[in-house]
């Protein structure tokens, strides 16, 4: 059984965008592991309407990219823009993406990974209103459900979410 990293701030994450992908790795045998930059609870949102809280496993300081084997960036408007604030949530996605190891990132999730500099000459998808920001960071954006380049798996919104889901558990094997 591997670790799947699921990287969130401490609210404004999309609640079916983490819940999702989570409930597909622990289905498929793999143990998922809540990070984020604070200890304690994280808040997700139906939209813009605060939904259930989820316990926090492990603050991304401590966290080593050695012990999973992939990660996974939930989205939410609030949630990526608050980690790419982040020093040590933007360091630990460029170690992840620089490791090979599979980074599946849906909706505004590719905030932090422009923030890492890791799109550059990358073919990838997000949900529309961040297409020039990953162009202007050096991406091909593309309109598609998912997208893979490499180890990096996008899609646009929880409507992609089973193919995000297939497409990650293929990537880990």
């Amino acid at each position: 059984m591997s670790k799947i990293a699921f990287l969130v701030a401490g609210e404004g994450t999309e609640r079916v965008e983490l819940t999702e992908p989570w409930k597909a790795v622990s289905d498929a045998g793999h143990e998922p592991v809540l990070l984020s930059p604070e200890a304690g609870e994280v808040q997700t949102f139906n939209h813009l309407t605060a939904a259930e809280t989820a316990k926090v496993d492990q603050v991304v300081k401590k966290a080593s990219v050695d012990d999973y084997a992939a990660l996974v960036l939930p989205g939410g408007v609030a949630n990526p823009d608050a980690l790419r604030t982040d020093a040590d949530a933007v360091r630990f996605v460029k170690a992840f993406m620089d490791s090979g190891k599979p980074v599946a990132a849906i909706c505004h999730a590719p905030w932090t990974l422009v923030e890492a500099d890791v799109v550059r000459g990358r073919t990838m998808t997000s949900w529309p209103s961040l297409q020039t920001d990953l162009r202007n960071a050096g991406a091909n954006w593309v309109d598609k459900s998912v997208v893979t380049d490499g180890n990096l798996i996008t899609s646009r919104k929880p409507d992609d979410l089973p193919v995000f889901g297939k497409t990650l558990l293929a990537a880990l094997g």
